[in-house]
């Protein structure tokens, strides 16, 4: 089975990535032959500086590595390191019905939150569709939320099999019932552009403060508190036990706790889940050439399939 998924390098990388993509990625390497790529040319939909693009492919690279991506089972590439993808979505684009575009509902929200409706971000399914479809991929994690790209790939692959033969496989979409949204501080779903996120690897002083930061109601310490509309305890549970998840239930429904303290809680523990995963990124990036090489070695592998599927295109539609 060969899995295929993929990360914006639109800037640094908090918990709700990690938790949404990352680690469920992290888990499918041993499931199967592994595609992940950083997306950059769907990050020039909203980045506009260079620099901080080419910057933040390479820290995606790097906290991806640092998490325990694992570059012998995974191929880990920068998306415009297989420029095939853009022919793909060229061909693809010559078939796709407008109406199909216009009923996507990423399209509607970016626009609503204050994107430019410029072609790129209205045809974005469709290069979507390439990335999935360029590596013959069986299966794609994607959220909920996600799921209507799968859709939108599945229609186009089915469009190009009844026009041209059969050239495409159709991927399913893999949901991870358990991956739920994660909450900001201000208990809306985590983003960087609604500046509510904890980074994955902020300094200990500003996690803290972050973190402590968590908008709560104005419930008197000793009063009880329900948990279970609690953003506090809904992060605290993505790193703790069972038995301590429980323990904080309780102590939330009995009273005699502040906020302030259970916002204490969570830091300890959420410092300590990615303490293992600092250690790695100091020493990843005391080799200089690691991360480069491991981009060099993906993109090889990415190349290897895209080269065969396009062939393979190409002759279907006239090209050859």
């Amino acid at each position: 089975m060969r899995i295929l998924s993929g990360i914006q390098p639109s800037g640094v990388l908090h918990i709700g990535n990690y938790f949404g993509m990352m680690r469920p990625a992290i888990e499918l390497q041993k499931e199967g032959e592994t595609f992940y790529f950083i997306a950059d040319y769907h990050a020039l939909t909203s980045v506009r500086d260079p620099e901080a693009l080419r910057e933040n492919s390479r820290q995606v690279a790097l906290d991806f590595l640092a998490c325990g991506l694992d570059p012998e089972r995974a191929a880990l590439f920068r998306q415009s390191d297989v420029p095939q993808v853009t022919e793909l979505a060229w061909i693809l684009s010559t078939i796709a019905p407008m109406g199909l575009l216009e009923r996507a509902h990423s399209y509607k929200d970016k626009l609503a939150r204050g994107l430019a409706p410029t072609v790129g971000l209205f045809s974005y399914p469709v290069l979507m569709a390439a990335d999935i479809l360029i590596y013959d991929s069986d299966a794609v994690p994607v959220g909920k939320d996600q799921k209507q790209h799968i859709e939108i790939t599945r229609d186009l692959a089915v469009k190009v099999n009844e026009t041209f033969g059969q050239v495409f496989k159709l991927p399913e979409p893999k949901i991870n019932p358990q991956t739920e949204v994660v909450p900001g501080l201000d208990g809306q779903k985590m983003s960087k552009s609604y500046g509510n996120n904890i980074d994955i690897f902020g300094d200990e002083k500003e996690t803290r403060k972050r973190v402590m930061s968590i908008v709560t109601d104005s419930t008197p310490v000793e009063t009880p508190k329900d948990p279970s509309r609690s953003t506090i305890l809904q992060l605290y549970s993505l790193f703790a036990s069972k038995d301590e998840i429980a323990g904080m239930r309780e102590r939330f429904k009995k009273g005699g706790t502040g906020y302030g303290d259970f916002k204490k809680e969570l830091f300890e523990k959420l410092w300590e889940y990615f303490s293992p995963m600092r250690k790695r990124r100091d020493e990843i990036l005391r080799d200089k050439s690691y991360i480069d090489n491991v981009l060099t070695r993906g993109a090889k592998r990415a190349n290897e399939v895209a080269d065969q599927v396009m062939q393979r295109v190409r002759a279907a539609v006239g090209l050859r």
